[in-house]
C-alpha cells in the first residue's frame, strides 16, 4: 500500500473539519453549522474515496509495468 495522496489527505481533513462543525453545531443549538458540517464530511468522504481509487490504479499500473519489464 503507497503513501495516501493529497486527495486522500484532504478528504480526512475535510471529514475531521465537518464533524467539529457538527458538534459545535449541535452544542450551540445552529442547525445552520451542523447542516454545513454534514456537508464537509461528506464531501471529505468523497475525496478520500477518489484518492484511495486514484491510489490503486496509479499502484496496478506499477505492477504491470514491473511484470512488463521482468
Amino acid at each position: 500500500m503507497g503513501l495516501p495522496n493529497k486527495d486522500e489527505v484532504e478528504g480526512k481533513f475535510d471529514q475531521a473539519k465537518g464533524k467539529t462543525k457538527e458538534a459545535i453545531g449541535r452544542a450551540i443549538d445552529d442547525e445552520e453549522l451542523e447542516a454545513e458540517g454534514q456537508a464537509d464530511h461528506a464531501k471529505g468522504e468523497v475525496s478520500e474515496g477518489f484518492g484511495k481509487a486514484r491510489r490503486k490504479v496509479g499502484e496496478a499500473i506499477e505492477d504491470v509495468g514491473e511484470s512488463i519489464g521482468h
